[in-house]
């Protein structure tokens, strides 16, 4: 039982801590508004994925086989969706020395949407429940632990990207070093999800 719950908490971390759309999405964030502030985009984007994790384990991929024209509008929304937080962390304003920025942050409901449509989560957790799955004799009970094991380390995951996006926001009162950043994580999340898609 150990070794599968470290197999599951190493290939959790791996696949959700990769640098896709959603850590670099928080990183971003958390270098533009600062961690306090994106807090709540950080806890959408966490139950964003719960209904991820329930979609991997209700059989999203039996309903992408027989609807695959359900996967590409999923893939397609979540795609522009993505672009529009890229756009809205590119374009906030610069801060000067002991102001906050203008720009109102991502929200929560822009967190929850954009897990919600983030085709790297349910991609992951398909493989996640499909080669991780705890060995527990009571099936349900199997789905659930392995849920909870992912929720917790996709929490540990995503806050350390929040985090580290916040250690950059001092750079942020640069004017040109402050636009870089933000354009660099903001072309990273379309390459994420280009990625993500064209694979």
């Amino acid at each position: 039982m150990f070794e599968a719950l470290f197999s599951l908490i190493a290939a959790t971390g791996l696949l959700l801590g990769s640098p896709g759309p959603a850590p670099l999405a928080l990183a971003a964030s958390g270098a533009t508004f600062g961690v306090k502030k994106s807090t709540g985009f950080l806890v959408g984007i966490l139950l964003g994925l719960c209904v991820a994790i329930v979609g991997a384990t209700a059989g999203v991929a039996a309903l992408y086989s027989a609807w695959p024209e359900a996967r590409l509008a999923v893939q397609i929304c979540g795609a522009l969706y993505i672009g529009y937080i890229a756009i809205k962390i590119a374009t906030a304003p610069v801060l000067d020395r002991g102001q906050s920025t203008a720009a109102r942050p991502p929200s929560l409901l822009d967190g929850f949407i954009f897990n919600l449509l983030n085709p790297k989560a349910y991609a992951a957790f398909l493989a996640i429940f499909s080669q991780f799955l705890l060995p527990i004799e009571e099936s349900g009970f199997s789905y659930v632990a392995t849920g909870l094991v992912c929720l917790v380390v996709a929490a540990v995951v995503d806050f350390t990207w929040l985090c580290l996006g916040g250690s950059l926001r001092p750079l942020f009162h640069k004017p040109k070093q402050a636009r870089v950043i933000r354009v660099s994580f903001a072309l990273l999340m379309v390459a994420a999800v280009l990625f993500v898609f064209l694979r």
